[in-house]
C-alpha cells in the first residue's frame, strides 16, 4: 500500500457519517473481491437448497415409478453439488479473505500514519492504551464483522432464495405459508433466545462480583493471616459461592424452560407444515407431490433457520459499526501538526529564543507558561527548576515543537518556529528521559534505532563516549544481546548509558536531559556525568532538574513558578538572593543532611 493511499484514507471524512456508508467506502476497491466472493459462496452453498429438490424428484422417481434415467440424473445431481463444495469454498475464501485483509491492512496503516501526526497535545488527553485497542481491537471487530456477515449473511440469503424461489416455482401456492408462518416462528424463537441471554447476563453479573471477591481475598491474605480473620474471610467467600450458585440453578431452570419451549415451538410449526403438505399430497391438492412434500418440510426449516441466522449477525455489525466510530476519533482528529508547506532546514545551529511566549492549553483557564523570555545557544546549558505543574514539561514541549506558543514567537536560528518543518528540525535535536525508553531488540537496535547507516567505529565510539562499551563488550552476546521489553534485562544505569549513546550517535545540535541521574546510584550516577559532559559539549543543552545538586554548574538556571519566570541566574546567583531557588535547594540539603 502506497504512502499516496495513506493520506486518501487520511482525507476521508469517518467520524461525522453513518458507520455503514463508511464502510461502503472502505471497500470500494474491494466490490470486485466481494462480487465474486459471494458468487462462490452461492455456488458452493447449493447443496443447501438443491438436495432437497433431489431428495424430493428422487422420492417421486420412486413412488410414481418415473423413468430410471430420472433417478440417475438427480443422484449423480447431488454428487456433483456436493463434490464442487471443496473448490469452491476455496475460491470463496480466497476472494473474501483478500478483500478483508486489504482493508483490515489499509486501515492499521491510515492509523498509525495519523498517529505521527498527531499533536502531543492529543496524547495528553488520550490513553495510550485506548489507542492500541483501536488498531488491534476495533479493526478486529470491523474484520470480524464483516467475515461473519459473509458466512453467515451470504448463507441465510441463499437459503432464503432458494426455498422461495423454489416453492414459488414448483408449488407457488404454498408460498404465502412459507412467507407467513416461517418468519413468525422465527421471531417467537429470537424473543426466547434474547430473554434467555439476558439471564444469562445477570449471572454473568454474580460470576464478576465473586471475581471481584476472590481477587480481594487472595490480595489480602496476608492481613488476614496477620490478624487472624480467616473465618471471616471464608464466611464472605461461602456467601459469594452460595449466591453464585442459587443464581446458577435459576438460570439453569429457565434456561431448561425456554430452550425447550423453542424448540417445541420449533417443532410444531414443522410438524404444522409436515401435516399441510401431506394432506394436500393425500387429497392432490395444487398438485403436491410426495417428494414435495419432504421438499417443503426441509425449506421450511431453511426459512426459519435463515431468519435466526441473520438475528444472530446483529451483535457482530453492532460491535462493528461501533468500532468504525471509534477509528474516526484518530482519523478525523482535528489536532494534527502541520508540516506540509513548511520551510525544510538544512542545518541547525542551536540558538534558542523565547520572545514574550505563553500559552494556554484548550480548555484551560489559567497561563501553562506566561511571557517567557529565555535565549540559549550552542555550548550553553540552561537548568529548569520548579515544583511540579510549574511548567517545566510545557517549555520542553516547545523546544521540541510539541506545542506552539499561543502569544510571543520562539525562534530557532533567528527563524519562527511555526515557519518550519518540524520534522526536519527534530532531526537535530536528542532528548534523554528520566526513565529510558528501550524496546525488545539488541543493543545495536536500540542505539542505533531509526538510523541505516551507522558505522561499526562510530557505533563503538558513541558506546564508549557514553561510557557504555565496557558492559556492553562483557554482554553474553555483546552489541547483539538483547536487551529485552523496557531494557528488563540491564540494570537502569545501563539503560540510561545506552539513551546517551542513542543520542551521541546522531550528533544532535539540541539537547534535552530530564534528569538522568535522578533515579540511580552513586557509582551509575557518577558515569553517567561523565558520559553527560561528551554528551553536552558544544549543543544547547536543556536539562529539566528535579535533584538540584545536579545543575549547581548550568550556566542559567531557570526558575519557574505556575508558569512564570521568577528567578533566573547561576547557582551561586540565586543562592544569594535567598529567594525561591534557594529554598528548594535548602529544603533538599536539609533532606538529604536528615
Amino acid at each position: 500500500m502506497t504512502k499516496k493511499v495513506h493520506e486518501h484514507e487520511l482525507e476521508h471524512v469517518y467520524s461525522r457519517e453513518n458507520p455503514v456508508r463508511t464502510l461502503w467506502y472502505l471497500y470500494e476497491n474491494q466490490k470486485t473481491n466481494l462480487a465474486l466472493a459471494f458468487l462462490f459462496f452461492s455456488i458452493k452453498h447449493a447443496p443447501a437448497w438443491v438436495l432437497p429438490l433431489a431428495t424430493a424428484n428422487i422420492i417421486d422417481v420412486l413412488v410414481y415409478k418415473q423413468p430410471i434415467e430420472n433417478l440417475i440424473f438427480n443422484a449423480g445431481l447431488l454428487f456433483v453439488i456436493v463434490l464442487q463444495n471443496f473448490p469452491v469454498n476455496l475460491l470463496y475464501v480466497r476472494y473474501l479473505a483478500f478483500a478483508i485483509r486489504n482493508v483490515e491492512y489499509r486501515l492499521r496503516s491510515a492509523l498509525v500514519e495519523r498517529m505521527q501526526q498527531l499533536t502531543m497535545g492529543f496524547y495528553l488527553r488520550t490513553n495510550a492504551g485506548a489507542l492500541q485497542t483501536k488498531v488491534i481491537r476495533d479493526v478486529e471487530n470491523i474484520e470480524g464483522m464483516v467475515r461473519h456477515g459473509a458466512d453467515g449473511g451470504f448463507a441465510a440469503i441463499n437459503s432464503l432464495l432458494g426455498a422461495v424461489v423454489i416453492t414459488a416455482i414448483r408449488i407457488p401456492e404454498f408460498l404465502p405459508f412459507l412467507l407467513f408462518v416461517g418468519p413468525i416462528t422465527a421471531i417467537v424463537i429470537i424473543r426466547l433466545r434474547k430473554t434467555m441471554n439476558d439471564r444469562n447476563e445477570e449471572f454473568r453479573g454474580e460470576i464478576e462480583e465473586m471475581s471481584a471477591r476472590v481477587n480481594e481475598m487472595t490480595t489480602l491474605i496476608p492481613i488476614t493471616r496477620a490478624h487472624g480473620l480467616e473465618q471471616s474471610a471464608l464466611r464472605q467467600m461461602h456467601d459469594s459461592f452460595s449466591n453464585v450458585k442459587r443464581a446458577g440453578l435459576k438460570l439453569d431452570a429457565f434456561n431448561a424452560k425456554f430452550q425447550a419451549a423453542a424448540w417445541v415451538i420449533f417443532q410444531i410449526a414443522n410438524v404444522s407444515c409436515l401435516v399441510i403438505a401431506a394432506w394436500c399430497a393425500y387429497n392432490s391438492y395444487f398438485n403436491v407431490s410426495t417428494g414435495d412434500v419432504v421438499l417443503l418440510s426441509a425449506y421450511f426449516g431453511q426459512l426459519i433457520g435463515s431468519v435466526i441466522l441473520l438475528s444472530s449477525l446483529a451483535p457482530f455489525i453492532s460491535k462493528g459499526l461501533a468500532s468504525v466510530r471509534s477509528l474516526g476519533e484518530v482519523l478525523e482528529s482535528p489536532d494534527i501538526e502541520v508540516n506540509s508547506g513548511k520551510k525544510k532546514v538544512s542545518s541547525v545551529q542551536g540558538n534558542i529564543e523565547f520572545k514574550e511566549v505563553s500559552l494556554m492549553y484548550p480548555g484551560a483557564s489559567t497561563w501553562a507558561l506566561s511571557q517567557i523570555n529565555v535565549k540559549a545557544g550552542p555550548g550553553k546549558v540552561t537548568a529548569l527548576v520548579g515544583a511540579s505543574g510549574s511548567g517545566k514539561s510545557t517549555f520542553i514541549n516547545l523546544v521540541i515543537g510539541f506545542l506552539r506558543p499561543s502569544k510571543g514567537q520562539f525562534l530557532l536560528d533567528h527563524q519562527n518556529m511555526s515557519e518550519l518543518d518540524m520534522r526536519e528540525v527534530r532531526k537535530y535535536v536528542s532528548m534523554v528521559p528520566q526513565e529510558s525508553v528501550l524496546f525488545d531488540g539488541s543493543v545495536r537496535d536500540n542505539v542505533t534505532y531509526g538510523i541505516s547507516d551507522v558505522s561499526e567505529s562510530k557505533f563503538i565510539q558513541a558506546l564508549k563516549d557514553a561510557n557504555a562499551w565496557e558492559f556492553v563488550s562483557q554482554l553474553p552476546d555483546g552489541q547483539d544481546t538483547i536487551v529485552g521489553e523496557r531494557g528488563a534485562r540491564i540494570s537502569g544505569g545501563q539503560k540510561q548509558r545506552l539513551a546517551i549513546a542513542r543520542a551521541l550517535i546522531r550528533n544532535p545540535r539540541i539537547l534535552i536531559l530530564d534528569e538522568a541521574t535522578s533515579a540511580l546510584d552513586s557509582e551509575s550516577e557518577n558515569l553517567i556525568q561523565q558520559a553527560l559532559a561528551h554528551l553536552m559539549k558544544d549543543r544547547t543543552t536543556f536539562v529539566v532538574a528535579h535533584r538540584l545538586s545536579t545543575i549547581m554548574r548550568a550556566d542559567e538556571i531557570i526558575v519557574l513558578d505556575q508558569g512564570v519566570l521568577v528567578e533566573r541566574g547561576t547557582h551561586t546567583d540565586l543562592l544569594a538572593k535567598k529567594g525561591v531557588y534557594f529554598r528548594l535547594f535548602s529544603a533538599q540539603s536539609s533532606f538529604i543532611t536528615a
